[in-house]
């Protein structure tokens, strides 16, 4: 009897062991440590700023107040279209917590809504390109004349925000 009761404790050891190797193995699987990544709970306070568009020429101004959202989307048709940015100006806007949601005016049968998180970039500091990001799904939306249908034509989107040498460039 006291050899199962030995026998059983040593299980128990050998378990524990077995379930730290198991964790330890998960930890450097998941890359490990949390160094140069942000922690779950800081919380972001603001996104005001500049980020990056579709295109290398568009760009996204957003003005956070009090969990509401201002702004624009500034949008370069072409050559073969326009040589005339187009200016949506965000008509509805919100954030709570990371959640972010917005849509634009429509100009040209056509507007903009998005649907994600706002979260830590690759910048270490405010000013830094990257430093935050909009993650989530844009639609296009294009309205037809006659009827007033919607047709979304949807995108999973990555908004870098612009860096502070960027944003004296426009």
């Amino acid at each position: 009897m006291l050899a199962l009761g030995h026998r059983s404790s040593t299980n128990r050891g050998l378990g524990l062991k077995r379930a730290l190797g198991y964790l330890v193995v998960v930890f450097v699987l998941s890359g490990g440590s949390t160094l140069g990544r942000p922690q779950a709970s800081e919380e972001i306070q603001d996104i005001t700023g500049k980020y990056h568009f579709i295109s290398a020429e568009d760009t996204l101004g957003i003005l956070e107040e009090e969990g509401k959202l201002k702004g624009y989307i500034d949008v370069n048709p072409g050559e073969e279209e326009s040589d005339t940015v187009l200016s949506y100006t965000i008509i509805r806007g919100l954030r709570k917590k990371q959640h972010v949601e917005f849509r634009t005016n429509q100009i040209h049968r056509k507007y903009y809504r998005f649907f994600g998180r706002v979260e830590r970039g690759s910048g270490h500091e405010e000013g830094d390109p990257d430093y935050l990001r909009l993650v989530g799904d844009l639609e296009t939306v294009t309205v037809k004349g006659d009827s007033g249908e919607e047709s979304a034509q949807g995108m999973h989107m990555v908004l870098k925000s612009f860096g502070k040498d960027e944003r004296e460039e426009e």
